[in-house]
């Protein structure tokens, strides 16, 4: 209300005749068409309270209402950023309130929206990506079949199988991970995506300050966890056995889905699982394939590389 009426004295102050731009700043006021058809739906409004509600009318006149003075909420004029006024009457006296503008209500929308993607290191391109910038080449339909399969299901129940996206470098399986991750905002189910050689100095730096026990829970528990990348991190036997198939193990017996990408198969990641300081430790590696094909089901993404 302050800047409204200190703006409304300092324009007359500067008037020569204050009685005169009085009257024609009342009569503009009272000519709009917006506040002569508030005023005429209330009849019970007496000469004096319209009067006496000369500045909140002006208040009001000079706000932009429902974004349409406006290009975004960013650019708001109004003196509360986002909220547009509305007159009305109670005891016989006209009163202004604010409410949420369109432009307020879509950006609230859209920061509750991105909270459902939470991400360790992952590029703002993978964190934007939309399944309309997906190249659906022949070679690729297989893969976004079973993709749209997925989202479909989702729409009503969570599926308890992700994707293991398995090809060459630079063949879109990270960029395809955040399409899907977006694609699911919109059915209020949240995604975790995961660099994994970033996670493994992750969780090794979470020994310090006695973190890991709440980040792995966070990974056991999300709705959707996309490990991107997976067989590129330096190989270690304790965050296989400890830190790996714990969370897979969760995973699988809740039902929760996984998505992963690889440049490896199935067979050659689990060649990379089994080396470890310490020897070949196969059946160890092997447990872990097991429990990936219980949460994913494998693809090959085919294509080319899309980063030459």
């Amino acid at each position: 209300m302050k800047p409204i009426q200190s703006s409304l004295k300092a324009w007359m102050a500067r008037s020569e005749s204050f009685k005169e731009n009085y009257n024609k700043m009342k009569t503009e006021l009272l000519e709009d068409e917006e506040i002569k058809e508030f005023i005429a739906l209330h009849p019970e409004l007496s000469q004096n309270e319209i009067d006496k509600s000369l500045v909140k009318l002006y208040e009001y006149k000079t706000q932009s209402k429902q974004c349409n003075h406006c290009a975004s909420f960013g650019e708001c004029k109004n003196m509360i950023q986002g909220y547009s006024p509305i007159l009305q009457v109670e005891n016989e006296e006209i009163h202004i309130r604010y409410e949420k503008c369109h432009s307020r209500i879509m950006y609230e929308k859209e920061q509750e929206s991105n909270k459902l993607i939470s991400s360790l290191y992952m590029p703002k391109e993978i964190l934007e990506a939309r399944m309309s910038d997906i190249d659906n080449d022949a070679s690729r339909t297989k893969v976004l079949l079973k993709v749209f399969e997925f989202l479909n299901e989702a729409k009503t129940k969570l599926p308890n199988k992700g994707l293991y996206l398995y090809g060459i470098f630079g063949v879109g399986k990270t960029f395809l991970l955040g399409a899907i991750a977006n694609e699911l905002k919109k059915y209020n189910i949240s995604s975790t995506i995961i660099y994994m050689p970033e996670f493994v100095r992750e969780i090794k730096a979470s020994l310090k300050d006695d973190s890991v026990n709440d980040k792995i829970d966070l990974f056991k528990k999300t709705d959707i966890l996309m490990l991107d990348d997976i067989g590129a991190e330096m190989q270690s036997a304790w965050f296989r056995d400890e830190i790996l198939s714990s969370i897979l193990q969760y995973r699988m017996m809740e039902g929760l889905p996984v998505f992963f990408t690889s440049n490896y198969d199935l067979e050659q990641l689990k060649g990379h699982l089994a080396t470890t300081r310490s020897g070949t430790e196969t059946i160890k590696a092997a447990r872990i394939i097991e429990r990936i094909g219980q949460v994913s089901e494998v693809l090959h993404l085919e294509g080319y590389n899309r980063r030459n």
